[in-house]
């Protein structure tokens, strides 16, 4: 990739995706994008990934491992009264000089796979919506799981708008809070849906008992975003008591070996992954979730196959429908629901 395609990159990560959520990724990228000898080094990764996340995640990685450097008192999350973030690009870019070998090293062989556990917020009334039209428990297969947090999805508690009401499983005492905007107010069942099976698949599994795994998830959260963190923690703790089967691997290719139950609804969904997808992949997903739909009914949630918005394609007794069921914020902190 050319450094003044990688440029524009971080420039738009920084005005898009950074500001007023994360300032000191903010004015890293700015500086970043102005810097042809750090933007030399990225054209070690991998095609299709998200160059930004993955350069500030490999720091952010190394920092949590205990190297020691004076750019650390820059991070929120590794001091507890940071510097001012305008002042940081000259000790992050020393930095980067610094361990280059070990960054290139993460460059090359990690991806961005963000476990955004907020994101359950606005999945959960999209599973009740699915669990109503197909009255059936669900059978859930996640493409680009990574630690595969979002498939507990039932296992949390939501609460919205501030209200007093509490919705998905009452005894748990993992609260998610999130925002709907607008006044169209999704359906919403005061228990969670039942779920008969979990699966997710990604081309790398992590492991939440593996420690560079876990730091790496950790990694990808920004130094800023303290709840998020919070959220990454007690799903955790969720995960080692619930079982889901993870499975290492192409998952457009998983689909054709798909045999769950018919008595169960299929909800094959994805986050927030589709965007690392080629154009020839998302035809290739789309083509493998009408032909199941040809011989069974199956539910496709997703969002970032061209746009950022929520989708649902359903498949009932061999009749398709689309319906876009809300916008979403990449981190789950509001939703607006269009149905």
């Amino acid at each position: 990739m050319e450094t003044s395609v990688l440029s524009d990159l971080f420039k738009r990560f920084a005005d898009r995706e950074c500001r007023g959520s994360s300032p000191l990724y903010e004015q890293l990228s700015h500086r970043i994008a102005a810097d042809e000898e750090l933007l030399g080094m990225l054209t070690a990764c991998k095609a299709g990934q998200p160059v930004p996340n993955l350069l500030l995640a490999a720091v952010h990685f190394l920092l949590i491992l205990g190297r020691q450097h004076e750019v650390t008192q820059y991070y929120p999350s590794l001091t507890e009264q940071p510097r001012d973030p305008s002042s940081a690009f000259p000790a992050f870019k020393a930095f980067c000089f610094l361990h280059r070998n070990e960054i290139v090293r993460l460059l090359e062989t990690k991806l961005v796979q963000t476990n955004e556990v907020r994101r359950c917020a606005y999945l959960y009334p999209a599973f009740c919506h699915i669990h109503r039209l197909a009255g059936k428990p669900l059978a859930l297969v996640e493409i680009g799981t990574s630690a595969g947090l979002q498939l507990l999805w039932d296992q949390y508690r939501y609460r919205y708008n501030g209200a007093d009401e509490y919705y998905g499983n009452p005894d748990s005492d993992f609260v998610i809070e999130t925002t709907i905007r607008g006044a169209n107010k999704p359906f919403l069942t005061r228990h969670s849906p039942p779920v008969a099976s979990r699966i997710g698949i990604d081309l790398h599994v992590n492991r939440l008992q593996v420690k560079e795994d876990r730091v790496w998830l950790k990694a990808l959260i920004w130094p800023e975003h303290a709840d998020r963190r919070n959220h990454f923690n007690a799903a955790a703790r969720y995960f080692q008591q619930h079982a889901v089967q993870l499975i290492e691997g192409d998952g457009i290719a998983y689909l054709d070996l798909i045999t769950a139950d018919r008595e169960h609804a299929l909800c094959i969904f994805h986050t927030h992954v589709a965007n690392q997808l080629t154009k020839e992949a998302k035809k290739r997903l789309f083509d493998q979730i009408h032909r199941l739909g040809e011989t069974r009914d199956v539910f496709h949630l997703y969002n970032n196959m061209w746009d950022a918005e929520l989708h649902l394609d359903s498949y009932i007794k061999g009749v398709h429908a689309s319906v876009t069921l809300a916008e979403t914020d990449g981190h789950g902190r509001w939703f607006t629901w269009k149905l």
